[in-house]
């Protein structure tokens, strides 16, 4: 299990473990961690997991791909971490992952 904390936009913290292999979004979804809805089921066609990786997590996780950065162009409140958490993949290696979820989730 990997430990993940998931901020939402007031401060609101959820410290969950997550099963290697699953995604952030779905990881999310399991522990009702409110702001990530996921209404596609993690097939990257809705931007309804957006959420912010934390800068000094970043390079642990895995370059988004062109699907992704498609329907990030159209999310709102983008940031230069920003991520759709559908397309994270769960690994020991991102042990203590920081997910902020923005205001505009809710």
């Amino acid at each position: 299990m990997t430990r993940i904390t998931y901020i939402e936009h007031d401060g609101t913290r959820h410290e969950v473990n997550a099963e290697d292999g699953t995604s952030v979004m779905q990881t999310a979804l399991d522990n009702m961690v409110p702001g990530i809805v996921g209404d596609c089921g993690g097939s990257c066609s809705c931007a309804t997991c957006h959420a912010y990786i934390d800068p000094d997590h970043l390079a642990r996780v895995s370059p988004p791909e062109a699907d992704e950065r498609h329907l990030l162009e159209g999310a709102l409140d983008v940031e230069p971490c920003s991520r759709l958490t559908c397309q994270i993949r769960i690994h020991p290696g991102l042990e203590g992952l920081t997910v902020r979820i923005p205001v505009s989730q809710y």
